[in-house]
C-alpha cells in the first residue's frame, strides 16, 4: 500500500538518494552532479516557504520511495497561478503506483492552493514512463523542445505537457 504524505526533514536524505540516482543514470533532470543533502534541504525549504507542497510516497514499511513537488512555472509575476511539477520514483517503487500515487495528491493540492495551470518539463521524449504518467492525468503535448540539453554522451528532448487545474483559464483567478 502506497502513502502519501508531506515531506518532513528526516526524508531529505533518502530524497536525495533518489535523485541523485536519476542524475547519475537517468535523462529527467538536466542537472549532471547530483546535489548535496544540504542543497537539496535548502531548495525544499524555499518550495515550502513559499507555499508549495512538497511530498513524499512510501511503501507498506513506512519506507519512501518517492516523492513531488510544485514549483514556481517561472518567476515573473504573471506566471503567479502556474505551477511546474516534479516527481521521482526510487528505482525500485517504479510500476507499483508511487507515481500515480504522488501526482493524484500534488494536482489535489495545487487545485486547492488555486494554481490554474501544472506544467511538466519532461526530459528526454524517449521518457515514455513519465510521458503517459502525465497523460493519464489528461495532461496534453504543449511542445518538444529538440537537443535543448546535452547529458550521457548524447543530445535530449524536452517534452512540454500541461494540464489545467481547477476551472483553469475558464475563468479569471479570485
Amino acid at each position: 500500500m502506497i502513502t502519501v504524505r508531506d515531506s518532513r526533514d528526516d526524508d531529505v536524505a533518502t530524497i536525495a538518494a533518489i535523485y541523485g540516482h536519476w542524475v547519475r543514470h537517468g535523462l529527467a533532470s538536466f542537472e549532471l552532479e547530483p546535489p548535496g543533502e544540504g542543497e537539496m534541504a535548502s531548495r525544499r525549504a524555499a518550495l515550502l516557504a513559499a507555499g508549495y507542497p512538497y511530498l513524499v510516497a512510501s511503501n507498506g514499511d513506512g519506507r519512501v520511495v518517492g516523492y513531488a513537488y510544485a514549483g514556481p512555472y517561472r518567476t515573473r509575476p504573471a506566471y503567479r497561478f502556474t505551477v511546474e511539477n516534479s516527481v521521482y520514483v526510487a528505482p525500485d517503487g517504479q510500476g507499483r503506483g508511487v507515481g500515480r500515487a504522488l501526482m493524484s495528491e500534488l494536482i489535489r493540492r495545487c487545485e486547492a492552493a488555486g494554481f490554474r495551470l501544472m506544467v511538466a518539463v519532461i526530459g528526454d521524449s524517449a521518457n515514455t514512463a513519465s510521458i503517459k504518467l502525465h497523460a493519464g492525468f489528461r495532461f496534453g503535448h504543449a511542445g518538444l523542445l529538440p537537443a535543448a540539453g546535452w547529458k550521457h554522451g548524447r543530445w535530449v528532448d524536452s517534452v512540454l505537457m500541461t494540464r489545467p487545474l481547477g476551472p483553469g483559464a475558464a475563468m479569471p483567478p479570485g
